[in-house]
């Protein structure tokens, strides 16, 4: 835990265990389900394993967050005092959405959009058997342009690499863009109208594709007029 603001008050005493660097945003990973220390790490791409793994061993020492073995595997879940946590989670979402729009290029992570689009997928939609998505960005490096979703059954992968399966369709645009889209601040037709995105593949599927997703949660967040 991080050093003591040495107040009573409550919200002090909060801090002291939840303002130390990445914390909350680990508990923002939890708070969508139990998960592998190596999902933790997909989801905050630019946390290192050993800082992951403090702030884990602090917060389970906390009782926020407990480690379970299954299957020969850890994962770790939010406790009753972790989930408490949701809606503060929540609310800072929406705040950061109404009040802090701007994000600079350094924002723009495509394995972290990747990873968030993946846990948003409505099964429902989505052709029977096995679909892939790639997603190419032509305006970030080469080694981070290339992106693959492989959606089967209950599963969906993200990769980096081709996956090697038949691609259903491809989507092309910038990586802002793309952020845009899924935070709320851009429509697909509208991207598409703009030339901002193009998809490619069978006509049926061009046009299903934006369906494919759920909405992200803070994507209908009111924006301040």
């Amino acid at each position: 835990m991080g050093s003591s603001y040495h107040q009573f008050c409550p919200v002090a005493k909060a801090m002291e265990l939840l303002d130390e660097r990445w914390t909350l945003l680990i508990v923002r990973e939890l708070v969508c389900g139990p998960a592998r220390f190596n999902d933790l790490r997909r989801g905050l791409p630019r946390m290192s394993p050993t800082l992951l793994s403090r702030r884990l061993n602090q917060l389970t020492n906390a009782g926020v967050v407990d480690r379970r073995t299954e299957n020969d595997e850890v994962r770790y879940t939010l406790t009753q005092a972790g989930q408490e946590l949701r809606p503060v989670v929540e609310a800072l979402a929406v705040w950061g959405i109404r009040w802090i729009g701007e994000l600079g290029d350094e924002d723009l992570d495509p394995k972290l959009l990747l990873w968030d689009m993946h846990r948003n997928i409505d099964r429902t939609t989505v052709p029977p058997g096995r679909t892939v998505i790639q997603f190419r960005f032509p305006d970030i490096p080469p080694a981070n342009r290339h992106w693959w979703l492989v959606i089967s059954g209950e599963e969906v992968d993200v990769c980096d690499t081709d996956p090697g399966h038949t691609v259903a369709v491809t989507v092309t645009t910038d990586l802002r863009s793309m952020i845009d889209i899924w935070r709320g601040n851009l429509t697909w037709s509208d991207a598409l109208r703009a030339n901002a995105l193009t998809v490619n593949g069978p006509e049926s599927l061009r046009r299903a594709v934006p369906g494919w997703f759920t909405l992200h949660p803070w994507a209908t967040v009111p924006r301040p007029t």
